[in-house]
């Protein structure tokens, strides 16, 4: 079986994942069952760009808005009837969490009478097998995938397919749904789901759209990685019309558009995540009336998605006016203006700025000023022990980086001694080791051993030396029970008695073999004088 939440983790982004834990940690307080479903699953299987993520709870998530706020979402719109919220986590990963439920479409064109169910039964109410996937995130089942409609199946083979005949008379914005994923997967509709679209069409199903679900298709157009493509699509099939009577493709700014993707991925790769979707619908609809704007804003249902788009264009114009400024009259001023504006707000003016100088600022900032920090000598900070772990490290790294972009600093000597005063002095050297019992008792024995050993190489009373040394019997370092004290008080007492010579040859200390055979020598003469 699949690891899906390894995959999981491994496709989504770290706030994201961050957003995943924060919504478990408050489902499980309140003790609902919770599950990561719809295009959130189909995009982690199918690779493609997890633009926000789908939650289903089995329980009434309306309860949970305090809690999120508390643990940092912002609450950014509500559905009271779906028992739906929309929230932005920290990190500005967008989400929404709704209720398992049932929908009873009573009437086409009427809204659907929507009932607390399990999430078995939520699956089959939901419009494409693609999306009717739940993988939990309890525990006691943690991982485990739900796929009633084998929609892995037509992940792999890249179709988009319906789960029942009537699932667009149920709910008309299935068609502008299906055409709009058709063009961002490039995925055709299954033969029997084709058919079923092709009879919605010509019946004018899409007459009886819901208001709401026309907000939520507009929205949508936001976070689409070729938003123009999908536009031109749903144009081509009469749907760009049921969003709004006047909007056409040619209202769209496309060169815009272009510029605002290529430097949005640019940014990416720096390792920036800004929000495209207020920029993007400001080139979709740049041609289009302030009336005919204010009109498919108030569709919207995610205040917060309108309010950036609404407020896009004087915000990067106050950003503009600082640039030109003092605040901005320096490389490096430059750089912390721009680090601690919002990525929206840098996306947008790279791409609409009108002044020269503002246009270059931001390139150098995404481009040239980036290659600078390269400049560091990292190398050399190691060896003067100026390392990440060091407290100053962060300050002083940022400090360096400022003098380099100001041309204070030319060259790495003098990058290298406006460190030196800041290297830590060297550790001190480790305490030399403690020594136990066992090896203190050997180390007086072998001090022993060497004394005994310099008073048997001393001269005797007759200024003779001996000729040997006393044996001494060493012992075993773990065991120091043998003593060589004896042999060495005999050797010290010999001169402090200072008896005759003729004594000291009868009792030798160094010649005990020679001593034994000299009797034996003097018995043979006497033992001729006998006869």
């Amino acid at each position: 079986m699949a690891d899906y939440i390894y995959t999981m983790e491994l496709r989504l982004s770290p706030d994201q994942l961050k957003g995943v834990s924060l919504v478990q940690d408050v489902t499980r307080a309140a003790g609902m069952n919770l599950y990561l479903t719809g295009g959130a699953i189909r995009d982690i299987i199918s690779g493609g760009t997890i633009r926000d993520l789908d939650f289903t709870v089995q329980g009434n998530p309306l309860k949970l808005q305090k809690d999120l706020e508390k643990a940092g979402a912002k609450i950014t719109a509500v559905d009271e009837d779906a028992r739906t919220i929309f929230i932005s986590l920290p990190g500005n990963a967008r989400a929404e969490i709704s209720m398992a439920r049932t929908e009873v479409h009573e009437k086409t064109g009427k809204p659907p009478l929507v009932s607390p169910a399990t999430i078995h039964e939520d699956l089959r109410r939901r419009d494409f097998t693609v999306n009717a996937m739940a993988l939990s995130l309890n525990e006691g089942s943690r991982g485990l995938l739900l796929d009633p409609f084998n929609g892995v199946a037509d992940i792999e083979a890249k179709l988009i397919r319906i789960l029942h005949n009537y699932s667009f008379l149920e709910d008309p914005s299935r068609l502008i749904r299906a055409t709009r994923f058709c063009a961002r997967f490039h995925w055709p509709l299954e033969e029997r789901t084709q058919a079923r679209y092709d009879a919605a069409k010509e019946g004018k199903y899409i007459d009886h759209i819901l208001r709401t679900s026309i907000g939520h298709e507009i929205a949508a157009l936001a976070h689409e990685d070729d938003p123009l493509h999908v536009v031109k699509m749903l144009e081509k099939e009469g749907w760009l019309e049921v969003l709004h009577a006047h909007w056409t493709s040619a209202k769209a700014d496309s060169n815009g558009l272009t510029a605002l993707m290529k430097t949005r991925q640019q940014m990416v790769d720096l390792g920036y995540a800004p929000d495209a979707g207020p920029a993007v619908m400001y080139f979709l609809t740049a041609r289009l009336s302030e009336k005919d704007i204010s009109d498919l804003q108030r569709l919207i249902p995610r205040k917060d998605l309108v309010e950036a788009w609404r407020d896009i264009e004087d915000h990067a114009k106050e950003l503009a006016k600082r640039l030109m400024g003092k605040e901005a009259a320096t490389p490096s001023r430059t750089w912390t203006l721009l680090s601690s504006a919002r990525p929206e707000m840098v996306l947008f003016l790279a791409v609409t700025a009108k002044q020269q100088s503002v246009e270059q600022k931001i390139k150098n900032y995404l481009t040239k000023w980036r290659q600078v920090q390269q400049k560091l000598p990292l190398p050399e900070m190691t060896e003067l022990l100026i390392t990440p772990q060091l407290p100053i490290y962060p300050k002083l790294a940022h400090d360096v980086f400022m003098l380099l972009l100001d041309g204070k600093l030319r060259s790495r000597t003098e990058t290298l001694k406006y460190l030196k005063p800041f290297a830590p002095p060297p550790p001190p050297p480790p305490p030399a080791p403690r020594r136990g019992r066992a090896a203190k008792a050997a180390a007086e024995a072998a001090a022993a051993a060497g004394a005994a050993g310099k008073l048997a190489g001393k001269p005797g009373p007759k200024g003779k030396k001996a000729k040997g040394p006393i044996p001494v019997a060493v012992p075993a370092p773990a065991a120091p029970v043998a003593k060589p004290a004896p042999p060495v008080k005999v050797a010290a007492k010999a001169p402090e008695k200072a008896k005759p010579a003729q004594k000291s040859e009868k009792k030798p200390v160094t010649k005990p073999v020679k001593s034994a055979r000299k009797p034996a020598r003097s018995a043979k003469p006497a033992k001729k004088k006998k006869h």
